[in-house]
């Protein structure tokens, strides 16, 4: 199954396509950094951090639903499957999962962070000996290739937490919704993490956590510009931002230039004007209603929601048909 989302020009490195990216984000009349640059190492270890953080209710919030409905949700996905699984991470919520269901067959973790998929793999062989593991690292949004398993599977399962689909634009939400009807065909299901909408004060606490972790996680994509692009570019010369947009009903991240500055990428020179944002990230809230009907735009059906007791989040298990 081959996936492409990506929007950018043909690269030839990673390198060169993180390059090409930044230049084509830069052009755009509202400025962009593609928020899969977030995640090399040290982004990673800031976002594990995030997690920790008292307002940062996504992450502990949907750990307590899993641990609460793990026994329904394996029931009702069934043993011997092969699971899927989009941006990993440490893999505690992978865990929980896989402790739950009944004699997974195999596991393929798919994330853009090499160092951090190696271990989490690791742990996991270890903990599931006859588990088949075959970890993937890359950008699950670029054309993906699966690895061909050993194992027999009953159906596949997408395992998809974190309520990433909400950092897609709504047109990459669905695209990426019915490429997953195609992973998961007849007999397949998909699991996934929705945050919901709720009152501005707790949403924008999540983004603006008084320790400053998720301001320097925003910053570090600067220090990235500059440390693996060369560019002259100075992450003191930005300041993270981050609000609820109600009527797009999303969080939006910037990095905002403190003054106007020229920035070369491939010869050509780019103008950030003072007071000029720079969108880093977006991640769209959803009402069960909105997501319903945007999975039923790809013939995905709900089979069973699953929230805490404030209804701050969901995860919800969903059915569906190829086209």
């Amino acid at each position: 199954m081959k996936i492409n989302l990506d929007y950018s020009e043909i690269a030839t490195t990673a390198q060169d396509q993180f390059r090409s990216d930044i230049l084509q984000g830069f052009r755009l009349e509202q400025k962009r950094i593609p928020s899969k640059y977030f995640y090399d190492a040290r982004g990673a270890e800031l976002f594990e951090e995030i997690c920790t953080l008292e307002e940062y209710y996504p992450t502990r919030t949907e750990i307590g639903i899993l641990e609460k409905h793990i026994a329904e949700m394996a029931s009702s996905i069934g043993p011997h499957t092969r699971i899927i699984e989009f941006g990993s991470g440490e893999g505690v919520k992978t865990k929980l999962l896989l402790d739950g269901l009944d004699r997974p067959s195999v596991y393929i973790p798919i994330d853009i962070s090499q160092e951090q998929l190696e271990v989490t793999s690791s742990v996991l062989r270890q903990a599931h000996p006859g588990l088949e593991v075959l970890p993937l690292a890359q950008d699950y949004t670029a054309p993906i290739i699966l690895p061909k398993a050993s194992s027999a599977f009953n159906r596949t399962i997408v395992f998809f937490p974190g309520s990433t689909l909400g950092n897609f634009e709504r047109q990459e939400a669905a695209d990426f919704l019915r490429m997953i009807t195609g992973l998961i065909r007849e007999t397949g299901k998909l699991l996934i993490g929705i945050d919901m909408v709720k009152d501005r004060a707790t949403i924008e606490g999540a983004y603006n956590d008084s320790e400053g972790v998720t301001a320097a996680f925003n910053v570090h994509l600067i220090e990235r510009l500059r440390d693996e692009l060369g560019l002259d570019i100075d992450p003191a010369d930005f300041e993270h931002y981050s609000y609820f947009n109600e009527i797009e009903s999303r969080i939006e991240m910037h990095l905002v230039a403190k003054h106007r500055l020229e920035v070369v990428i491939l010869d050509e020179k780019i103008i950030v004007e003072e007071d000029e944002h720079i969108v880093t990230e977006y991640s769209h809230k959803f009402t069960i209603a909105s997501f319903e009907s945007l999975a039923a735009r790809v013939g995905l059906t709900i089979e069973h929601v699953w929230q805490d007791d404030k209804k701050y989040f969901a995860e919800i298990l969903l059915a569906g048909v190829c086209d």
